[in-house]
């Protein structure tokens, strides 16, 4: 394997997108979703008066 040299390290770049940040929008994207699906499912039982008494 080839060693590089400060000079070429320093032209390398990566690539906009990469599975790690893909991986991170996705995981957000469940997060609000999952957070929306449990809020409204609050907001319907309590309109409905269908909660668990503890």
């Amino acid at each position: 394997m080839k060693e590089l040299s400060i000079k070429e390290t320093k032209k390398m770049y990566a690539g906009g997108f990469s599975a790690t940040l893909v991986g991170y929008v996705l995981k957000g994207f469940n997060f609000f979703t999952d957070l929306g699906r449990y809020l409204g499912s609050s907001i319907r039982r309590i309109y409905d008066n269908n909660l668990c008494d503890y």
